[in-house]
């Protein structure tokens, strides 16, 4: 029987430029394995605007880390050969590596262009607010002269944007939609802040053919290059879906149906979320946004939050199979642009809530379990987080009954299995002062069986009785995870 997979979002935003990630990746790699660990997303690959990008201001997508541009030849996390050994490492102890896969815009380009544009309201791109067309310098002329057209001779300038932010001939900045034939924002992206096409740097236009070849040709080149697993794709909602479907159809295709795909699309509406699966022919999983709010509220809310409703309105509820569940990333962790970071108290128990659960597929956030760097350090979880890998490797597995029947205390089974020998779990949730306890049902056939809490928040062991059930505690404001433990307890 296959164990549970669990992935980890191998990076946060404050990592140090060091070039040593993908050497730190490939010495892990074998603890991350023990751990419970069985997939990797990685950051950008792709060289960016210095060697302190963190990946997202993407300059040259065939730049992995081999050629000397913008003033290095390692991209902030090493070079190409280190990431090479690095996803080796993983692959050799049978861990997935998906790469993060940015292509929304471009940024750094080698010389500036002149063309016309008109100016746009930044709280609603569809307003003009210009009075007519005019000329910028705009940069957006790339040429990549340290790779001399290694891997592709496609050179980018304006005509392949539809967008951009900064005029250098008056030196300001703004929102510019670049004028010309069939050039537009395009309509099927989100529709916040009247068209949400552009984002940031220049904005990559896919309405133009050669673009849309030119960008599927690259997804089949770095998944072969570096015999990667899947991509975690990057700002969804700014792309057009039409081009995400092909992209990922082609390059599935291509790879293979085991071939992962993972979209950011960073919208908390779940019917937006299932139009987006939907149109993808649920080839795409989509990070649960919706459940990451559902789990800040509550970390900030205390008491005041009916834990019944964890799960109400998440992609986990109504498409289980596509949902990648998360607690925090490199955008929600403090002083990043979707700052929403869990407060500490809650933090276990969201991670529980994802982790040991039959729905969902969980990534554990890199900031977490290591630690955040920066100015303001925090400190990593590990201590908290091994644990409930522990259990999901080992326990939660089988058949699941939920019990969120009380607003401060909700628990659930997992009954285990037979090819997974002292499998199942039980699982109690408390927000309150007081703490609590949950009666459930383990199953008549493990009667007398003494379980205990492997988190060990508590020191009880507790008996399953003839008929087969057991009144499980738990701390107030915590969480315990209830199991047979590896030998008999007395």
């Amino acid at each position: 029987m296959e164990r549970n997979r669990t992935m980890m979002q191998f990076f946060e935003w404050q990592l140090p430029a060091d070039q040593k990630h993908w050497a730190r990746l490939e010495e892990r790699a074998k603890e991350l394995k023990e751990a419970g660990i069985g997939a990797v997303w990685v950051p950008p690959v792709t060289k960016g605007q210095s060697d302190k990008d963190t990946g997202y201001g993407v300059y040259d997508f065939y730049d992995l880390g081999e050629f000397d541009q913008k003033g290095t030849i390692p991209t902030k996390y090493g070079t190409k050969e280190e990431l090479e050994r690095a996803i080796k490492a993983c692959h050799d102890e049978g861990i997935f590596v998906y790469v993060d896969v940015v292509m929304n815009h471009k940024a750094g380009a080698d010389e500036k262009e002149t063309f016309k544009v008109v100016e746009v309201d930044q709280k609603d791109r569809k307003k003009i607010i210009s009075e007519k067309p005019f000329d910028i310098e705009g940069w957006t002329k790339f040429t990549f002269p340290g790779r001399k057209g290694k891997y592709s001779d496609f050179g980018w300038s304006f005509e392949h944007f539809n967008g951009t932010d900064y005029d250098a001939k008056e030196d300001r900045t703004g929102i510019f939609r670049i004028e010309g034939e069939n050039k537009k924002w395009n309509e099927n992206v989100d529709d916040e802040l009247g068209n949400y096409d552009y984002l940031m740097f220049a904005n990559i236009d896919y309405s133009h053919p050669k673009v849309r070849e030119e960008m599927i040709r690259w997804g089949k080149w770095i998944a072969e290059t570096l015999d990667c697993d899947g991509y975690r794709l990057d700002a969804l909602k700014h792309i057009d879906y039409d081009f995400i479907d092909q992209f990922t159809k082609e390059v599935q295709d291509e790879r293979g149906k085991d071939f992962f795909f993972v979209g950011e699309f960073w919208v908390p509406e779940p019917d937006e979320c299932a139009h987006m699966i939907e149109e993808t022919d649920g080839r795409i999983h989509l990070f649960d946004v919706p459940l990451k709010y559902n789990l800040y509220g509550a970390s900030q809310q205390g008491a005041k939050y009916d834990l019944r409703e964890i799960f109400k309105g998440t992609i986990v509820e109504t498409y289980p199979q596509n949902a990648v569940t998360f607690v925090d990333n490199h955008d929600t962790q403090p002083s990043e642009s979707l700052e929403s970071f869990l407060a500490d108290w809650f933090k276990q128990s969201a991670y529980a809530l994802i982790l040991l659960r039959k729905d969902g597929y969980p990534c554990v956030f890199y900031g977490d379990y290591y630690g955040i760097g920066g100015e303001k350090p925090i400190k990593g979880k590990r201590e908290a987080i091994d644990p409930l890998l522990y259990s999901r490797l080992h326990k939660a597995y089988g058949d699941q009954e939920d019990y969120f029947d009380h607003p401060n205390t909700i628990g659930w089974v997992r009954r285990g299995v037979e090819e997974i020998e002292r499998s199942g779990c039980a699982v109690v949730i408390n927000n309150s002062e007081e703490g609590g306890g949950k009666r459930m049902f383990i199953g008549e056939e493990r009667a007398g069986e003494k379980w205990v809490d492997f988190l060990k928040m508590r020191e009880d062991i507790i008996e399953i009785d003839e008929g087969g059930w057991a009144t499980f505690p738990v701390n107030a404001g915590s969480v315990s995870v209830w199991g047979l433990p590896e030998k008999d307890v007395e």
